[in-house]
């Protein structure tokens, strides 16, 4: 009696001390505005539409839109002459503002809100999350009374909503080009068709070190189609981080200080895309060879004895054991994610210089420069910050968020009536959640390295 007692005092405090931090962790946030200081301090531009009046003694902004004859009345009825061929540079007409974003300025942009609930959001799961992991759950009284629903509610909620998010900002008309949204959909196409022959065993395990047998028949093609769906949505936004990786590391040698960022932001850029794609590697076999020793006992961490006669092989005899090699991918996902979160700042302003780019070519481009085009680029970009910002943060948040909710214990999954009767039980399993942190990394790492390729080979070019 006693026992049970302190079992259900212990999931009372447990399930109590997850809301009252879910709920504390929301007020503060409120308070906080962390959206809005993580993007504080972004360069945004302005291209004018003029900047002379007609007369040339007067400077200042030109508006688009004047009463008719303010001009007209001062000046007579002349008649026409015929135009010289002397062609003089207006150095008037090739001006762009800059401009530092505060708060007021980001909350006029379009999808801000949308942006700062899904921050708010993944962070509050992840904290839960993290919180989960430290804290000491009974097993025996479920997973609803001893408070693990909290945060896996709240994970798998925040997971949805950043999915959805991504795929509304990717299918934005006025943001990506038809062609772009065609090639999402096929790339959603053949990603399904790659997930089905992964989960129904069609890929062996000497590809793929992954364990999936345990889904049945319905969960292995709702995981199809969750994978493909996650494809899609992410390639419009692997496109933006392959542009914004090429314009901040200088490839073009445009050698403008404008445009291309810092040593710092440099090395950044570099970081995060040399991680992704190591890491999106350690779940194919052969390359696990190379990095486990199999000579290690890994229970205890003993080496095992060799046979004398054979030749010694570099793979298999180096490297770690395979419960450190686990332990090593894992924090090589965890790393990945965090870097892709640091980098965000970097990659968004990547964004905005490409409208300068854009202009300074059309300026230097001809004789006679034509803006129009450039000057809606400036706009497009400057209107759609908050869309590319989501663009970016997708893909950091899917991958510590699935990161998040393969760290959950063991046997809580499995008893979680409420989403077994959405989903398969056999669906919701930790090795789920790793792969698919895992698969969020390869997408994201091979579409931004085939983009950079075709950059490379001159096939398609930053504009």
């Amino acid at each position: 009696m006693t026992m049970l007692s302190t079992l259900l005092l212990q999931s009372a405090n447990t399930i109590t001390v997850q809301i009252i931090f879910a709920l504390a962790l929301t007020l503060l946030l409120s308070f906080l505005k962390l959206p809005e200081i993580f993007l504080f301090g972004l360069l945004s531009y302005v291209h004018p539409d003029d900047v002379a009046a007609p007369n040339n003694t007067s400077s200042g902004l030109k508006a688009a839109i004047r009463r008719p004859g303010t001009y007209d009345a001062a000046e007579p009825n002349k008649p026409r002459k015929k135009p010289k061929e002397k062609f003089e540079f207006d150095e008037q007409k090739a001006q762009i503002f800059r401009i530092k974003l505060n708060d007021s300025h980001l909350r006029t942009r379009r999808y801000f809100n949308e942006f700062s609930g899904a921050f708010n959001s993944t962070i509050i799961a992840l904290s839960c999350l993290l919180l989960h992991k430290f804290q000491p759950v009974s097993k025996d009284l479920g997973v609803l009374r001893n408070g693990s629903a909290v945060p896996i509610l709240l994970g798998l909620v925040c997971v949805c909503r950043v999915a959805l998010l991504l795929a509304k900002v990717s299918w934005e008309g006025s943001a990506s080009k038809r062609s772009e949204r065609q090639l999402s959909v096929l790339l959603g196409a053949i990603m399904f068709l790659v997930g089905l022959n992964i989960l129904f065993g069609v890929v062996p395990t000497c590809i793929l070190d992954f364990d999936l047998d345990s889904l049945d028949g319905f969960g292995k093609l709702s995981i199809a189609i969750f994978m493909g769906c996650i494809a899609g949505f992410l390639y419009v936004p692997a496109l933006r981080n392959a542009r914004a990786f090429w314009i901040g590391t200088d490839q073009i040698r445009c050698n403008l200080s404008i445009i291309s960022g810092g040593l710092f932001s440099r090395m950044l850029l570099y970081a995060n895309f040399l991680m992704a794609l190591f890491t999106s590697l350690l779940w194919f076999s052969p390359f696990c060879e190379l990095l486990i020793n199999q000579n290690i006992d890994g229970t205890k961490g003993s080496y095992l004895p060799i046979r004398k006669g054979h030749d010694f092989k570099l793979a298999g005899n180096l490297g770690f054991s395979r419960s450190d090699f686990d332990k090593f991918r894992v924090w090589c996902l965890l790393i990945s994610g965090i870097l892709q979160l640091v980098s965000l700042r970097q990659n968004v302003q990547m964004f905005l210089n490409e409208a300068v780019l854009c202009w300074y070519q059309r300026l230097h481009a001809s004789k006679v420069p034509q803006l129009d085009y450039s000057r809606a680029k400036v706009f497009l970009h400057n209107h759609n910050l908050c869309l590319a910002v989501l663009q970016f943060f997708g893909p950091s948040a899917l991958i510590l968020l699935f990161l998040g909710l393969s760290h959950t214990r063991d046997d809580l999954l499995t008893n979680f009536r409420l989403a077994c009767s959405f989903l398969p039980c056999s669906a919701l399993t930790k090795e789920l959640a790793l792969y698919m942190a895992w698969f969020v990394v390869f997408v994201w790492a091979t579409l931004t390295s085939v983009v950079l390729a075709l950059y490379r080979r001159g096939i398609i070019y930053v504009s």
